[in-house]
């Protein structure tokens, strides 16, 4: 019988991911912020591992993104880099690492894709970002575009608000991704925007469409790793579907390690290291001869 090799699954690239598009083949991301979390969303099948700025909320404990730096992104997206060996890596830009001009923001993505390890970069924003996403591209760093609720605008926004509800709102979406589209972005994000909307957009669009918020349609879904195994403790939106709650089994594990050892019961001896029984005898002697002097 002649051996069936187990070769390693193909590594996902850009190009590749441009082709989901066409072969109509769904698209899975899930953010990841360090080795461990890395591994296991790789293992479970997701496409795309974001080494997302929501790292600010559910990592550092802020209530928004804003205070995420670029040295920290670096610093996430080498630890899930190392660790990825099939899904495409991308780093979540942060606030004011993009926003100051294109060579600003070259370098900064930059160092994303040279110390983190990344293959490509996301920044927020649509029409606006057009030439910074072509400058980018330009600059061979490839780029996944973010439209609708973007999350470093919240202040602009007035909170964490669904968008493109009015007729006008919705148009301008739709300006928003022609204009993502044709600056070179090889994806884009669609968060919380109306699942009409959406479906309109991924329609008309040539690149793949990636929701959160944004309704069924989408060429693919993302989630927060945290949201998803019920490891965040604040509120989630109505999008957000809850997929285990390791949070609470992960409290109940640690509660039984300290009962066990308030109460004696770990460790065991069986847990433990021993001497041979020669130098057992011979400690335990030793220990008699000092009893012995002491008195």
């Amino acid at each position: 019988m002649s051996k069936i090799s187990k070769a390693m699954p193909q590594a996902i690239t850009v190009p590749g991911l441009r082709e989901r598009k066409a072969l109509g083949e769904r698209v899975v991301m899930l953010t990841a912020y360090d080795s461990p979390s890395a591994k296991i969303a790789e293992d479970a099948g997701a496409d795309v591992l974001l080494v997302g700025d929501s790292l600010g909320m559910v990592v550092q404990g802020h209530p928004d993104t804003l205070g995420v730096t670029l040295d920290q992104m670096v610093y996430h997206c080498a630890m899930v880099s190392r660790s990825a060996k099939r899904a495409l890596v991308v780093a979540d830009m942060p606030f004011m690492t993009y926003h100051t001009g294109w060579q600003d923001a070259v370098r900064n993505c930059g160092r994303c894709l040279q110390e983190g390890g990344v293959q490509g970069v996301k920044i927020e924003g649509g029409a606006k970002r057009a030439d910074l996403i072509k400058a980018l591209v330009d600059s061979e760093i490839p780029v996944m575009g973010h439209i609708g609720l973007t999350p470093q605008s919240l202040h602009t926004f007035g909170g964490f608000k669904v968008q493109g509800r009015t007729l006008e709102a919705a148009e301008a979406l739709l300006r928003d991704a022609k204009a993502v589209e044709e600056a070179g972005a090889f994806s884009m994000v669609l968060e919380c925007i109306p699942s009409e909307v959406a479906r309109e957009i991924t329609a008309r669009s040539g690149i793949l469409t990636i929701g959160i918020g944004a309704g069924p349609h989408c060429d693919g879904q993302v989630l927060v790793f945290h949201d998803v195994l019920g490891l965040y403790d604040g509120p989630l939106p109505r999008f957000v579907r809850p997929y285990g709650d390791f949070g609470k089994q992960m409290r109940e594990a640690l509660g039984n390690f300290k009962r066990d050892v308030m109460e004696g019961r770990f460790p065991t001896e069986e847990e433990a290291f021993h001497l041979s029984p020669d130098l057992a005898r011979q400690f335990g002697a030793k220990d008699d001869d000092a009893d012995s002097s002491a008195h």
